[in-house]
């Protein structure tokens, strides 16, 4: 079992969640997604955004709205619903009871992080 493997699916995991966030701030527009995702060090391509926000639009989580560019072709902004924000509101109270679940796991028994290398 390849580790990277499993950090990919961790990561995953986390996304769906990220960019609700993200467009719960109000309108973005995808690319400025992936750069805030990106420096967030949550790596991830036009090639996976795109259709997770065409899921999220489907499920009434999220909706966008075409604006002409001067630059360019129009482009579209993403904001979330009101169904998103409630959505977004129950995942927050997952995330929270997972980090404080996780924690104490992981930390039992360990005085620091530097522990846990060393039984490795």
């Amino acid at each position: 079992m390849k580790v990277e493997n499993t950090q990919i699916q961790m990561r995953k995991g986390i996304l769906e969640f990220c960019i609700l966030h993200i467009i719960s701030r109000g309108e973005i527009y995808a690319s400025d997604m992936l750069e805030e995702l990106t420096a967030a060090k949550l790596m991830i391509v036009e090639g996976t955004i795109y259709p997770l926000l065409n899921r999220l639009r489907k499920a009434g989580l999220a909706e966008y709205k075409w604006v002409e560019s001067t630059s360019g072709p129009p482009r579209k902004y993403y904001t979330i619903t009101p169904e998103g924000i409630e959505f977004l509101s129950q995942l927050n109270s997952t995330w929270k009871e997972l980090v404080e679940s996780t924690s104490t796991i992981i930390n039992k028994g360990f005085n620091s992080s530097q522990d846990l290398d060393n039984e490795q």
